[in-house]
């Protein structure tokens, strides 16, 4: 999150008022929270074998 917020203001070094990099910094947030929700490549491959290894500490996550 930081080193995001950090490539946004560093690219405008110079913001008009406070409300604007308020503004920069929350499309910024929207961007970074969009990227979180992807999946991961191959994931459920990766959770089969995972489950395989280690059942009882995935037992509850897993519904």
């Amino acid at each position: 999150m930081h080193r995001q917020f950090r490539k946004v203001t560093k690219t405008k070094s110079v913001f008009p008022n406070d409300i604007a990099l308020e503004k920069m910094l929350y499309l910024a947030t929207k961007n970074v929270v969009r990227k979180w929700t992807q999946r991961y490549r191959n994931w459920d491959i990766i959770l089969n074998q995972l489950l395989i290894m280690y059942p009882e500490r995935l037992r509850e996550y897993i519904k």
